[in-house]
């Protein structure tokens, strides 16, 4: 492709979208697949150590498809939140999407679960999501065209209980909610809501799964496609939502998980000590 070529893709006028968490894992392949797509005019990668953020903005750069700029951003704090949204419109002249990817967890038993620990898990996987898309829909109500589309990433544990997991399943639970909430709400103003829930992912989240043959084959027996899921195959499914080709589609659930949630509980995983699920 010539230097003019790329440079005309580039800069023809499509949307533009902010993943949060976008340094590594789902949040990067989510951001590299929406340049893949060659309707996005500008991807703001966002997460909070530069180093790794800036190389993934430097890829899609080099894609030669998109724009893109680093945001180095911290989702538990509200400035932060709110400064992320503010450079992406100042930077691009409005949003498009916002996909919520960035999250943590940790491993404590319920009784020995401190409100520090509580509240840190609850700041990044509840309150962050909750404070980027209100910044976010404050420009997608004023902007030309008017509307835009909100990803929630959330996890199967929004519906199946992870003992040793509280904050972490709760905050899930949550975001399931805030979906449709904010889904049915914002519907009359062209902002559609949906929520996508991965099941065992390779991530470093899941990277005890690597390491444990034992623990791996675990998980497997609850998978009836009987595979650990790509961090591509969720990004398939956000790229789909985020497109006009789901132009109806709103309010909605979409589980990446092999067909995990066919299971009903994971009481069995309570003394396993591991951590499994995304």
């Amino acid at each position: 492709m010539s230097e003019a070529s790329t440079h005309n893709n580039k800069n023809r006028r499509g949307k533009v979208a902010v993943v949060t968490g976008s340094d590594r894992g789902i949040g990067r392949a989510i951001a590299l697949s929406f340049a893949k797509s060659y309707t996005y005019s500008g991807i703001v990668v966002s997460a909070r150590k530069r180093e790794e953020t800036e190389r993934v903005a430097k890829e899609i750069e080099d894609m030669g498809n998109s724009d893109s700029i680093a945001v180095i951003s911290d989702v538990s704090q509200e400035a932060d939140c709110i400064r992320l949204i503010d450079e992406t419109v100042k930077h691009y002249g409005r949003i498009d999407v916002l996909v919520n990817n960035a999250g943590i967890q940790q491993e404590v038993p319920f009784e020995d679960t401190s409100v520090e620990v509580w509240q840190k898990i609850i700041a990044v996987d509840l309150t962050g999501p909750f404070v980027c898309s209100r910044e976010a829909v404050k420009h997608m109500l004023n902007q030309n065209p008017k509307g835009g589309c909100i990803i929630n990433i959330s996890s199967v544990h929004q519906i199946i209980p992870k003992p040793h997991y509280v904050p972490y399943a709760t905050s899930k639970a949550g975001i399931e909610m805030m979906t449709k909430t904010m889904a049915l709400e914002l519907a009359q103003d062209n902002i559609r809501v949906n929520v996508v829930a991965p099941g065992a992912i390779e991530t470093d989240m899941n990277q005890e799964l690597k390491e444990d043959k034992a623990e791996l084959d675990k998980v497997l027996r609850r998978i009836p496609l009987r595979r650990i899921g790509t961090p591509d195959e969720v990004a398939n499914m956000v790229e789909f939502l985020a497109s006009d080709k789901a132009s109806y589609v709103t309010g909605s659930a979409f589980f990446i998980d092999g067909g995990m949630t066919l299971y009903p509980s994971f009481s069995s995983s309570i003394d396993s000590g591991k951590k499994q699920e995304n």
